[in-house]
């Protein structure tokens, strides 16, 4: 930031208290050394990696303290499927704000989604694309011609509808561009539902509920 000339205002940092760190002390610590990396003064998000069982309620605790002292504008969770929120809910003060989550046309996740949305807690789509995996997908070139958009901005363009948040990741300038170029047009109800359809359960990452 101090290179580029932007300011901290303009920009939404997020990071993670990574599995082996997570504890009430040990988040606590690991939020510290982020920031000092970073070198940063808050983060705008801050988030429990992955729900490891018997730790990620003490984690929690200690994102609630650092989201009560102001040294954090919100907190939240990634990969935590419905019972693990609940988990959290049950005995939180606050709950959390985001649940960020493998989310695509072949994991559309419609339980997750609508339970998240009842309770005010913000989809984040990581792997939006599926890892490049669903840019040569028939169906959705079909509908990127119908369009005259890319496959990547009609998966996006679907995340936004259903109200998730969509993180796509590239390195390519012109990727980049267009992956934020959405809101120019408006996939119908009857599209909406033709990806939906794509739904096959399928990761390309770690079950929350089965992972090392």
């Amino acid at each position: 930031m101090q290179e580029n000339g932007i300011s901290r205002d303009q920009l939404f940092v997020t990071s993670k208290v990574w599995n082996s760190d997570l504890g009430y002390e040990s988040t606590l610590a690991a939020y510290e050394t982020s920031l000092s990396k970073l070198g940063l003064d808050y983060l705008d998000l801050y988030l429990i990696h992955w729900p490891v069982k018997g730790k990620y309620k003490e984690a929690w605790r200690a994102l609630e303290t650092l989201y009560k002292d102001g040294r954090v504008k919100a907190i939240g969770v990634s990969n935590f499927q419905i019972h693990h929120l609940e988990d959290v809910i049950n005995d939180a003060e606050i709950k959390p704000m985001v649940n960020q989550v493998e989310f695509h046309p072949r994991l559309t996740q419609k339980e997750l989604l609508s339970f998240t949305q009842a309770h005010d807690i913000q989809l984040e789509a990581w792997s939006p694309l599926m890892q490049g995996e669903l840019l040569d997908n028939p169906d959705l070139l079909e509908l990127a011609a119908k369009y005259g958009k890319s496959v990547a901005q009609i998966i996006l363009r679907w995340d936004l509808q259903h109200g998730v948040v969509t993180i796509p990741k590239s390195t390519t300038p012109h990727r980049i561009i267009e992956n934020a170029a959405l809101f120019d047009f408006e996939l119908s109800a009857a599209d909406m539902e033709r990806i939906d359809a794509l739904n096959q359960h399928l990761r390309v990452g770690p079950d929350p509920d089965n992972f090392v």
